[in-house]
């Protein structure tokens, strides 16, 4: 199984995890700093683990002595003081870069949704979409757009992205001499839910058997399956 210490399951890639505040790996998960902000309380902090099995618990910090250490995120929503809680995707968050960011804007909760589902999915048949992706070309340096709607697709995209000599020509559609999109078609990229969908998680597959690949030897590739239900 891929381990990022000796210790620690890769549940996320640098990448994933990149300027998230208070971040401790363990055996089978991942802990950040969260929190949730009520109008008439303020802040209320805590730690969120976000575990390989889809699980998510917060340890609340809102005051020295506070007990509550195993809530779901609902119920540190409700802890928090937040009037009619329950849109604890939007209002529960971590900070990024400075900032606080909602969960459902993170890569936080890929392994959740995947297990349980839920309401973010709805409006796509119960499934994220893989929107359509760009490369550039390493010689004309136009982007190309690849379109991602079957395991083949998502295939060629997949191998065009982890070659760094990838050109044009090595698709049969297009050629160096071609114009490139113009930048308002390209930000129309086939998500069901919205046509300006700028890739949040209520939309985007962060992965899934469609677009990770056992006989891939890449790390997102490698971790998604080692980190996959049995």
């Amino acid at each position: 199984m891929a381990r990022d210490s000796a210790r620690s399951i890769v549940l996320f890639t640098d990448e994933e995890l990149n300027g998230i505040t208070g971040v401790k790996k363990g055996e089978d998960f991942v802990e950040v700093t969260c929190g949730c902000t009520s109008p008439r309380y303020g802040d209320a902090v805590g730690r969120l683990r976000v575990f390989a099995s889809g699980k998510l618990e917060v340890a609340c910090e809102c005051c020295p002595g506070c007990r509550e250490d195993k809530l779901t995120p609902s119920a540190f929503e409700k802890h928090a003081g937040r009037e009619n809680p329950r849109r604890w995707k939007y209002y529960v968050w971590v900070i990024v870069k400075g900032k606080k960011i909602p969960l459902l804007k993170t890569a936080l909760l890929k392994y959740h949704e995947k297990v349980y589902g839920g309401s973010s999915y709805r409006g796509n048949k119960g499934k994220p979409c893989h929107r359509d992706e760009f490369v550039r070309c390493s010689i004309c340096n136009k982007e190309r757009r690849f379109r991602r709607q079957t395991k083949v697709d998502c295939r060629t995209y997949h191998d065009a992205v982890l070659d760094a000599n990838w050109k044009c020509s090595d698709l049969p559609s297009d050629d160096c001499d071609d114009e490139e999109e113009r930048a308002s078609r390209r930000s129309i990229r086939g998500c069901s839910r919205t046509a300006l969908c700028k890739g949040c998680t209520l939309c985007v597959c962060f992965g899934c058997e469609i677009c990770r690949f056992p006989d891939c030897a890449c790390q997102t590739c490698i971790d998604f399956v080692n980190n996959s239900p049995k």
